[in-house]
């Protein structure tokens, strides 16, 4: 079957970057991207590889943005909402930030592209929104599994939570699609399964870790979200507010020390990190690559 302009569409085979990596197992610990803060963008319509640049969005205001909000420490995504966006629709623009005890989301809305540039992004604009969204990868010009598994999953959230639920451009790992990142709590889902929906929904508004599909929480590092993930698992937790991150050394020698505080006390948790190889790691680049792994192999009670 083909797509209306006449080229094939997309389709899952083994040689797609998701599919390898679900063979092969790669591990999904540790690959959060380390920005606490977003700016989301709502852009209908289709996007390219570079996401609002190349969009029907304003191109100058769009590389604007995207200065801004990296000179903020910040990551900018360009929304939709699963399925077409009636015309004449006002767009909206939300704030968020994912830092434990300060999480915000706030919510406004633009008609003009250069409104956005007087957005300030300290949190004092827009409308705080008490419910979580979802966000999900459906970039398919950065990488088709991101459209291949990221639309059905979207489509079935927002069948199971209407008006929250939004693709998504590009939050990195796209060979573990579909990716799932929730706000404004921040933590980060991969492999997400359609039928599971409404399952991981309701794990997800009641704030339960979903540790079997976790990648980690954006804003941490790679060491911290590995370590933290691995204390949820065998101190059988699963709520995110009964874990709090105090330190994450850097990695020496191959490993890092991270402290978590749990109900019943400090833990010290030494993770490993090694460079792993695999080859289509994304759909364009079919060839060997190679990756970093994190994984927790000791804990320790803090007296």
């Amino acid at each position: 079957m083909t797509a209306s302009h006449g080229a094939p569409r997309p389709r899952e085979t083994l040689d797609r970057c998701a599919l390898r990596a679900q063979l092969r197992g790669d591990p999904m610990l540790g690959t959060a991207f380390p920005a606490y803060r977003l700016l989301l963008v709502e852009q209908p319509g289709p996007w390219g590889h570079a996401g609002l640049t190349e969009s029907h969005f304003d191109r100058e205001v769009a590389q604007q943005l995207y200065r801004r909000t990296e000179a903020a420490g910040m990551r900018m995504l360009a929304i939709r909402r699963p399925g077409r966006t009636p015309a004449g629709q006002p767009r909206i623009w939300a704030y968020v930030d994912t830092r434990p005890g300060r999480e915000a989301l706030r919510v406004g809305e633009y008609t003009e592209e250069r409104e956005l540039l007087d957005v300030p992004l300290d949190g004092s604009a827009g409308v705080a929104d008490p419910n979580p969204l979802y966000l999900v990868c459906a970039h398919s010009k950065h990488d088709a599994c991101c459209a291949l598994r990221g639309r059905p999953v979207a489509a079935a959230l927002a069948e199971a939570r209407p008006g929250r639920v939004w693709e998504c451009s590009h939050v990195g790992g796209e060979r573990f699609a579909a990716n799932v990142l929730v706000l404004p709590s921040g933590m980060l889902y991969g492999r997400v399964l359609p039928f599971a929906a409404a399952e991981f929904a309701d794990a997800a508004d009641s704030g339960e870790v979903i540790g079997a599909l976790l990648r980690g929480r954006v804003g941490f590092t790679p060491q911290a979200q590995a370590a933290m993930a691995f204390a949820y698992e065998h101190l059988a937790l699963r709520e995110i507010d009964q874990l709090r991150l105090v330190s994450a050394s850097p990695v020496r020698s191959g490993d890092a020390l991270v402290r978590v505080a749990g109900p019943h006390g400090l833990i010290d948790i030494t993770v490993r990190v090694e460079r792993r190889s695999g080859e289509g790691l994304t759909c364009a680049k079919s060839g060997l690559g190679s990756y970093f792994s994190y994984r927790a192999i000791s804990a320790t009670a803090v007296d």
